[in-house]
């Protein structure tokens, strides 16, 4: 199974639990997803498939290679592109997307204002704030919040596979006396933080938490707060990096493959 499968699964066996609505939406978003085109792309421009259904016009994603094989039946154009750069360009046009139809148990529609919901969602950035930490401590969280936020958390921390040594979330009080939590990232190089620090902002939203805050730090492992957290708050996996066989990728060779050109959908 897949990331969105599962998901997708979670949803159906609890239909009225908010959170396993919104984590659909999450790992769509960050899923590879394999788009029908009308033909083979020429440049940067490509120009999806629609398909007229009683619900509307959609265009067709498969969160596997093999899945859209299956549907096409016969060697179609595509393009590979993260779901949320799919969901961005259908912005305003009135066309759905269909995932997994006909060939899986997940397969399901997404009408134009989910789209339309999804892709605002994700324009939110994080607020940059100062603070000074004067003491860390275990989380005081709920076990119902944890419930949430742990699984929300750690989807995320499954993509960082090298990114990052660990990730600990604890209690934290501040020298102005205010107090909350905070989710240490641990190890990140200075490149890879704003990403990270949107995804966690991103795990926030999806959990399903109402007016949730939660503040992301950076530290490196020798840090001595860094040891504290580690010592009292509760640790969440980063995978190690998985070695894999280089390929030499020539820019804009297919499409979605040369990030400063992104895919222009017509």
């Amino acid at each position: 199974m897949t990331p969105y499968d599962r998901a997708h699964a979670a949803m159906l066996a609890e239909p009225d639990n908010e959170s396993k609505r919104l984590a659909i939406y999450d790992r769509l978003a960050d899923a590879e997803l394999f788009l029908l085109l009308e033909s083979e792309p020429e440049d940067e421009n490509i120009t999806p498939q629609v398909f007229a259904a009683d619900e509307g016009d959609f265009v067709l994603v498969f969160d596997t290679e093999e899945r859209m094989a299956e549907f096409a039946d016969a060697a179609q154009p595509y393009a590979a592109l993260p779901g949320r750069v799919i969901a961005q360009h259908l912005v305003g046009e009135g066309i759905g997307l269909g995932v997994n139809l006909g060939v899986a148990e997940s397969a399901m529609l997404l009408p134009p204002e989910a789209l339309d919901w999804l892709t605002e969602t994700l324009a939110n950035t994080p607020t940059q704030a100062q603070g000074r930490p004067v003491a860390f401590s275990a989380p005081a969280l709920s076990p119902a919040v944890l419930a949430l936020l742990m699984p929300a958390y750690q989807a995320k921390l499954d993509q960082l596979a090298g990114l990052a040594q660990a990730a600990v979330l604890g209690g934290v009080t501040y020298e102005d006396g205010h107090r909350g939590h905070v989710l240490a990232v641990i190890g990140a190089h200075d490149h890879f933080r704003p990403g990270i620090a949107k995804a966690m902002g991103e795990a926030l939203t999806f959990s399903g938490l109402d007016a949730g805050e939660l503040d992301v730090t950076f530290l490196e492992p020798d840090d001595p707060a860094a040891q504290l957290l580690l010592d009292q708050g509760l640790v969440l996996h980063i995978p190690e990096p998985v070695e894999e066989e280089v390929q030499e990728i020539t820019p804009g060779a297919a499409p979605g493959m040369d990030p400063s050109k992104p895919p222009i959908l017509r």
